[in-house]
């Protein structure tokens, strides 16, 4: 498998103009995707992609599926972290690094994502039967 590819200068000059950041090492691509970590509200993946964020590829420009590689699960404190990279499938050019965390709190489920594709997402969702957010008071 041919190594991972940062942004590069070798995009074609007709692409939008785009950078690169660098989170933990892993080179992420703003000029692949539409909107950087656009907001998708309490919808956390643990896993996929969220292609229709995805433009196209900043140095093969082909729309093709994403690789997901380097897929970690790791726990700390009672969390539960979930890493991996989004490539080009052609290129294997490195888009994103998407996180995902679980954890419970009291009586609550925690979820969130982070990633320059898929977006950023919090959600939180009772463990008990009734969930005490919705209970009204009897007065």
């Amino acid at each position: 498998m041919r190594q991972p590819c940062l942004c590069s200068r070798e995009a074609s000059s007709f692409r939008k103009h785009w950078r690169t950041a660098l989170v933990n090492g892993v080179g992420m691509c703003g000029g692949c995707v539409e909107k950087e970590y656009p907001n998708r509200g309490n919808i956390c993946l643990e896993n996929g992609s969220f292609l229709l964020n995805f433009t196209g590829c900043a140095v093969c420009n082909k729309r093709d599926f994403m690789l997901i590689t380097n897929k970690s699960l790791k726990e700390e404190d009672g969390e539960e972290i979930v890493t991996y990279d989004h490539l080009c499938k052609n290129c294997h050019h490195v888009v994103a690094r998407h996180e995902y965390t679980f954890s419970i709190m009291d009586e609550f489920q925690e979820y969130t994502m982070l990633c320059l594709l898929c977006g950023k997402a919090e959600d939180t969702i009772s463990i008990l039967p009734d969930d005490p957010r919705q209970m009204t008071l009897l007065f």
